[in-house]
């Protein structure tokens, strides 16, 4: 009984082994010309006369469409302005806070500084001022005076000049209104002099009126624009000095969008130009490209974009990572399936399209764009016969036999 089952095994085997291994010598099936794996293209055949078949490939017929080229940057978010108020003067700061997030309006008041002295020092230079002034009539009469007596001393030494001429003087007389006309000639400077001095006093008083109210508008330190408080305001009581820190504002509307460009890239990317932005939640807004930097970064060799877009809610946020895709001229392009790329021996991206002979051709190509459907690249001729399966098992020249399929299939 225990040579049944052995016996029953050896016969299974033998019968394995026969129909397996030399299932081909009991058909007569010739053996095959070539190895095939499992997804692999039809391999060539022959057929009576000995002759090799064309090898068969998948392929679709592509027809070149214009696409908008766009430019994808990754980027963020910047405050269009960004402000920290500081201090001009020195004093106690009396008003109340204002707490961070807090919207403000330009010319809001964000810190009041104790005026002091400086009222009473803006009142003084204000009197100084009409005291100046009150001095200028009273040097333009003196100044009249003095011209009034050097007029009647040149008369005098004119009416001596001519009696002496005619010996009814003596040269005593010429020589003392000689000196009367020099004599009144220094009047007339001095009372020239004294009315500039009075002129030049009026200006000196009005510089110190108006330093002491820019002293006193010092004092307020105002939102310079629309946005909001990035920081509290200086605590009420606290002094500031000059150059301390009252409060950082920023505007967010419009927002910017700032990024990075290659140099490659950087060539398709112009003023103006529309763009779209994707926030890191998932939100999207449009906005157009307002500058592209003429200078290359040092370290990393690109070139910085900025993007303003419309943030009226204040909803955008310093800071948010963003993909930006910006516009550019548009292109005719192809949409393939990602698996109809491959590699020429040179390592050189393409595809293999079939020509009007029937035979392969590698075409280099630039990939455009990436979606979901495929992807769009450029190179091609407007119309094409683009190999999609088999393409990596045939090379230049080998003419094949396509078999063409819809590119949705």
């Amino acid at each position: 009984m225990r040579l049944l089952p052995v016996v029953i095994a050896l016969v299974v085997s033998i019968l394995t082994y026969a129909i397996v291994f030399e299932h081909d010598r009991f058909s007569g099936a010739q053996p095959p010309t070539a190895k095939t794996e499992a997804g692999d293209p039809t391999p060539p055949e022959t057929d009576a006369a000995g002759q090799a078949e064309v090898m068969r490939v998948v392929a679709v017929r592509s027809v070149g469409r214009e696409v908008d080229s766009v430019v994808v940057v990754r980027g963020r978010t910047e405050a269009n302005r960004i402000v920290e108020l500081r201090a001009e003067t020195s004093g106690l700061v009396i008003n109340d806070p204002l707490r961070k997030g807090r919207l403000v309006d330009q010319g809001d008041m964000l810190c009041r500084l104790d005026p002091a002295a400086r009222d009473a020092a803006l009142t003084e230079a204000r009197a100084r001022l009409l005291e100046a002034q009150t001095r200028v009539p009273e040097a333009e009469a003196r100044a009249n005076e003095a011209r009034a007596q050097l007029e009647e001393a040149e008369i005098n030494h004119n009416a001596a000049k001519s009696l002496v001429q005619d010996g009814f003087a003596s040269q005593t007389r010429v020589a003392a209104t000689r000196a009367a006309v020099s004599s009144a000639q220094a009047a007339v400077q001095s009372a020239t002099s004294g009315f500039e001095a009075a002129r030049a006093g009026i200006e000196s008083a009005r510089a110190a009126v108006a330093a002491a109210e820019q002293e006193i508008a010092r004092l307020s330190i105002t939102a310079p624009f629309s946005g909001v408080l990035d920081t509290d305001t200086a605590e009420i009581g606290s002094l500031l000095q000059p150059g301390a820190l009252c409060a950082t504002v920023l505007q967010l509307d419009p927002m910017s969008l700032v990024g990075f460009v290659s140099e490659m890239q950087v060539a398709r990317v112009a003023l103006g130009a529309p763009a779209t932005a994707r926030m890191a939640s998932g939100r999207k807004v449009d906005g157009r490209v307002t500058f592209v930097s003429r200078s290359a970064d040092d370290t990393t060799r690109t070139f910085r974009i900025e993007v303003k877009v419309p943030n009226p809610d204040i909803s955008l946020r310093d800071g948010e990572t963003a993909e930006i895709l910006i516009g550019a001229e548009g292109k005719t392009a192809h949409l393939l399936p990602q698996s109809a790329l491959t590699l020429n021996d040179a390592g050189t991206l393409g595809v293999r399209i079939v020509d009007a002979d029937s035979r392969v051709e590698f075409v280099t190509v630039n990939l455009l764009r990436d979606t979901p459907s495929g992807v769009w690249l450029t190179g091609l001729p407007d119309a094409a016969d683009v190999i999609v399966i088999g393409q990596e098992y045939v090379i230049d020249g080998v003419p094949v036999e396509p078999v063409y399929q819809d590119i949705g299939q």
